[in-house]
């Protein structure tokens, strides 16, 4: 039964994340001079830290040296770190939910080559170079995929391997020492695993906004750790292939979890600001166009999470839909469609608030719009994300691309 009680594990681990977040993110996150210079980068200790309380290995099952945590903890974190800072909170959720998809599916031997230094170093995190087919809803709508993919990553038999071409954006790339790498062979799609380390591979981090000659050609719209992974002439031993890995449409919404996390900081910030703030006598908070706003602001996030919040709980229960108890819906992509254009509002209204000085440098408003903004541009995008509810509601099923 959809229940949306959290386990006394579940809030001891809310309070605990947010508490962190408060304490040791945000403060970084919000520092005028960093704001000042529009700058992504933080102090690597962070991440670190956010290791040691085992937010790096949430989602890796208990036997395997993790904690276990299901999907809706995963949102439920994710949230709370991205209101502290959205960039550290991607990082952590993109390798905690990595690490349970490669080593349930990775082999024993596979298992023992990397997990034990998975485990132990607290700066070792993952990256997934998957086919992007989120697109493909959008070119062919209502027909099945083309297969023509262009661009990506190819690999072709040589020896006893593989031998791996191409150039793709990645996130978390620069910093991971371990990448699972979707390649398009003639035998189909590789699942391969590479170390980073691996002749061949070359990862290039673009500047902020994409400034400079560095920057030029690579994507720099994201949240976290990103950049442009390049392989020439790889070389991938076939005992490093990974099999059986999941394509359930049912993903976790964690970049919707994100969002909810930029909202509500932005939210809690003009909340904050219109308590203290004397305008007419009054505080802004007792204005009435000023009450209404923020009550609308408050309206949207809450369904939003409710809305994530059951696409997550769905993940962890799929007997939910077998037994009909939720209706046969992409309930993430309708957390995607709705959460994406709400928060965005909700990170502008909150701005409003603060009138002139939402827009200042220096203040956190604009960094809250902007970090609002990606997400409502991110993949899978919001009309990728229509266009599957509109084609499961008409009975359209969709294959695989992989």
């Amino acid at each position: 039964m959809y229940d949306l009680r959290l386990t006394a594990e579940q809030l001891e681990i809310r309070e605990t994340v947010r508490d962190f977040a408060l304490r040791e993110v945000k403060p970084l996150a919000l520092d005028p001079e960093r704001l000042q210079r529009f700058e992504r980068d933080f102090p690597p200790g962070v991440l670190a830290q956010a290791s040691q309380m085992g937010l790096r290995t949430l989602g890796l099952a208990e036997e395997l040296g993790g904690a276990g945590a299901d999907n809706l903890t995963a949102c439920i974190v994710a949230e709370e770190l991205a209101a502290g800072e959205v960039g550290i909170a991607a990082i952590l959720a993109r390798t905690s939910t990595l690490a349970r998809t490669l080593f349930e599916a990775a082999t024993p031997a596979q298992r023992d080559r990397f997990l034990p230094a998975f485990l132990a170093d607290d700066g070792f995190h993952l990256a997934w170079a998957a086919r992007d087919d989120s697109d493909d809803v959008v070119a062919n709508y209502h027909r099945a995929p083309t297969g023509t993919n262009e661009g990506g990553i190819t690999a072709r038999r040589q020896g006893g391997g593989w031998l791996l071409n191409g150039a793709q954006f990645v996130a978390n790339a620069p910093i991971a020492k371990l990448i699972v790498v979707e390649a398009a062979s003639a035998d189909g799609v590789q699942t391969l695993l590479v170390p980073s380390a691996t002749p061949g591979l070359a990862v290039r981090e673009p500047k902020a906004f994409g400034t400079g000659p560095e920057g030029e050609g690579v994507r720099s719209w994201f949240h976290g750790s990103g950049g442009e992974l390049t392989l020439h002439d790889c070389r991938v031993p076939a005992d490093d292939a990974l099999q059986n890995t999941k394509t359930d449409d049912r993903r976790v919404p964690l970049d919707e979890a994100l969002g909810l996390g930029i909202g509500r900081a932005a939210f809690d910030a003009a909340v904050e600001y219109a308590k203290l703030r004397v305008q007419g006598g009054r505080r802004l908070i007792e204005h009435q166009a000023i009450g209404n706003l923020l009550a609308e602001v408050a309206v949207n996030l809450e369904v939003a999470r409710n809305m994530v919040w059951r696409a997550a709980w769905a993940s962890d229960h799929p007997e939910a839909f077998a037994d009909r108890s939720l209706d046969d819906l992409p309930l993430t992509a309708v957390a995607k469609a709705f959460t994406a254009e709400a928060v965005y509002q909700a990170t502008l209204q909150s701005a409003e608030v603060f009138g002139a000085m939402g827009v200042m440098r220096d203040m956190p408003l604009q960094k809250y719009v902007q970090d609002a903004r990606v997400l409502r541009y991110a993949q899978p995008s919001s009309l990728s994300a229509k266009l599957a509810i509109a084609e499961r509601v008409a009975g359209f099923r969709r294959a695989s691309g992989r």
